[in-house]
């Protein structure tokens, strides 16, 4: 149920808050914090940013009888909204849509066609192609080589795109090749923000691709060694249409073994 409630557009942490006021019916935040293995630091930003979206009532000045801590105190108590609450939501934002995409699309009509690409040389160069799809909207859809991003550019990078993606609540939905993973790998995580798929054996990814909504970056491997950033409509439609294609194929567990570091 977490994992429907975060594709539903909660963050992990407010999903677990969220079932835990379910369940509880009504209860500190304190409680709620310990039931949803949440620091109370940010149980409290949760509870505020879940009673703005309606899914959480606070009545200040209640108490909890099963709150040992409360000695008779007046407590801010939290009960959970109807449920229903997150379609109604989801229908709310749907009208807004429905009424402001128009005009985007005419603002879009409107921009320039021709496309722009980018040349970018060496490790330095790859870092910044990465680095550079942070900002992009989510979800981004990408076909990683791990084994040569960890070689270009660097462990480090990738730590720091890893955590910033994190940061951003940036998704990612990644391809890669058995060959080209490593043992463990990184496996689907809603923590990470990260959902993960593996295409056959035979099939071997040397180059990474990061696909944006106007954009896709295409990283070399450290033979070639370079970067190339697109900005274009048609080539960034027909390589996420591409990508859609070998997603829908592709296995959602990772192989049994995959080969060991040389």
């Amino acid at each position: 149920m977490w994992a429907e409630l975060v594709e539903a557009g909660l963050e992990p942490k407010e999903a677990r808050f969220y079932l835990a006021a379910l369940n509880m019916d009504s209860a500190t935040i304190a409680q709620l914090a310990e039931a949803s293995r949440i620091s109370r630091t940010n149980a409290y930003d949760i509870v505020k940013r879940l009673a703005q979206r309606g899914l959480v009532s606070l009545i200040e000045g209640g108490s909890h009888r099963d709150d040992p801590k409360a000695g008779g105190r007046p407590r801010t108590i939290v009960r959970a909204a109807d449920p229903q609450r997150l379609l109604d939501e989801w229908s709310q934002r749907r009208r807004v849509l429905e009424s402001v995409v128009p005009q985007l699309r005419a603002f879009h009509a409107k921009a320039g066609t021709a496309p722009r690409v980018r040349y970018l040389e060496g490790a330095s160069g790859i870092r910044t192609a990465l680095l550079e799809t942070l900002d992009w909207p989510s979800p981004l859809r990408g076909v990683l080589s791990m084994r040569d991003l960890l070689s270009v550019p660097g462990v480090e990078a990738m730590q720091e795109y890893i955590a910033g993606r994190r940061e951003r609540q940036l998704w990612l939905h990644v391809l890669r090749s058995p060959e080209k993973d490593l043992p463990g790998g990184w496996p689907t995580s809603y923590d990470d923000y990260r959902r993960a798929r593996y295409v056959p054996a035979e099939y071997l990814f040397t180059m990474s691709m990061i696909i944006g909504d106007t954009s896709a970056a295409m990283i070399s491997s450290q033979r070639e060694n370079f970067a190339l950033v697109v900005e274009s409509l048609e080539y960034v439609e027909m390589h996420r249409n591409l990508f859609e294609v070998l997603w829908a194929v592709a296995a959602q567990d990772p192989p049994a073994r995959a080969p060991e570091l040389p």
